[in-house]
């Protein structure tokens, strides 16, 4: 039975228990994995490969998850082998389990270059000390002292939700066809979100594994973070959700990393990209004095941004909205003796925010 809402059509009302799996089409499975957040679970999927298993995505690492695929190994997916680990990139949630799933059926990780060798890099911070140039990043921002000595002990949790690595993968670039089980699947790259997204796309199949590239009902964080911190991510993420609005047909059956299946996929592309354009104008418009990136917050975010984690993710989007108009000559930026930033709008408010 088809649901609608906001202009989507879901034909799954419903989404398979840990450990169980739903049909999507012939050969491919749905599966869900727990998460220990407000949002509580990742949608993988398994794709029939001769006599095993392609697997895209696969859980944070976690007992919890590692439950999981043992139920799922023990009954749906039928004691067959895994062949090959794809994931569509290099966040926790994606490939946390991805070391631990290649080595139990000895087959390769398949993923971008970028997405595999920035995992590395994160992964690597656990057990250090927060770095100097991030304690700056975070205090030009506005935090203070409290937000600062959280962000400190808490520093390096990047890796432990992620099992250790393979020392190899095979890498996957743009427009390369994949053959899964005598199927072509076409890599489909993003950015924005993180910085070499994988998408895989079946024209047979009408379906688009589409990770955190494109959500229903929610929006991808898009972030500044210490290590460029004069990057343009919101400008990637535009272009990206455009470029993909271009090269795809709009009735695929999307499958998201997040929440249900859905069709409609120009539709969320165009209602991803004005939400953006308006929370532009918005921040636009509050920056007739110059204000700190925490003072910003209620031009971007509907409720009050009032915990450490969200706190982070928060600066890290704000500062992505500030960039793409500093970037473009509508902002500017300056330094005060206290070492914060201050931004002020240099262009009339109300000017359209795609200059």
């Amino acid at each position: 039975m088809s649901s609608h809402k906001n202009g989507l059509d879901f034909p799954f009302d419903t989404a398979p228990a840990p450990g169980a799996v739903q049909p999507i089409a012939d050969g491919v499975l749905w599966l869900r994995m727990p998460l220990p957040f407000a949002l509580d679970h990742i949608n993988v999927w398994a794709l029939r490969d001769g006599d095993g298993w392609t697997l895209v995505d696969t859980g944070m690492q976690s007992r919890a998850t590692a439950k999981a695929w043992d139920e799922a190994f023990a009954g749906a997916l039928a004691g067959l082998p895994v062949t090959r680990v794809i994931c569509t990139h290099m966040h926790p949630d994606h490939i946390g389990m991805a070391g631990w799933l290649t080595r139990r059926f000895a087959c390769k990780l398949w993923i971008t270059r970028l997405e595999y060798v920035i995992c590395r890099m994160l992964v690597a911070d656990t057990g250090r000390e927060a770095p100097a140039d991030a304690l700056e990043f975070y205090r030009a921002a506005g935090w203070n002292a409290r937000a600062l000595e959280h962000y400190k002990a808490r520093f390096g949790d990047f890796g432990r939700g992620v099992y250790a690595l393979p020392d190899s993968y095979r890498r996957v670039q743009a427009g390369e066809s994949i053959d899964i089980g005598g199927r072509t699947w076409q890599a489909v790259i993003g950015h924005g979100h993180s910085p070499e997204h994988l998408c895989l796309y079946s024209r047979d199949l009408k379906l688009l594994i589409s990770g955190d590239q494109v959500l229903p009902g929610i929006s991808s964080n898009v972030s500044v973070f210490p290590t460029e911190p004069e990057a343009d991510p919101l400008g990637d993420w535009l272009s990206s959700l455009a470029a993909i609005r271009q090269a795809l047909p709009d009735d695929v059956l999307v499958l998201p990393a997040h929440n249900l299946p859905f069709r409609g996929l120009h539709a969320r592309l165009d209602d991803l990209i004005a939400g953006h354009r308006r929370a532009l104008e918005r921040l636009s418009a509050l920056l007739v004095e110059p204000l700190r990136v925490v003072d910003v917050f209620e031009a971007l975010y509907k409720r009050p941004i009032d915990g450490d984690e969200l706190l982070g993710l928060a600066t890290g989007e704000a500062l992505a909205h500030l960039n793409y108009l500093r970037l473009r000559g509508r902002v500017e930026r300056r330094r005060g003796a206290d070492g914060v930033d201050r931004y002020r709008a240099i262009a009339a408010p109300g000017c359209p925010a795609n200059a």
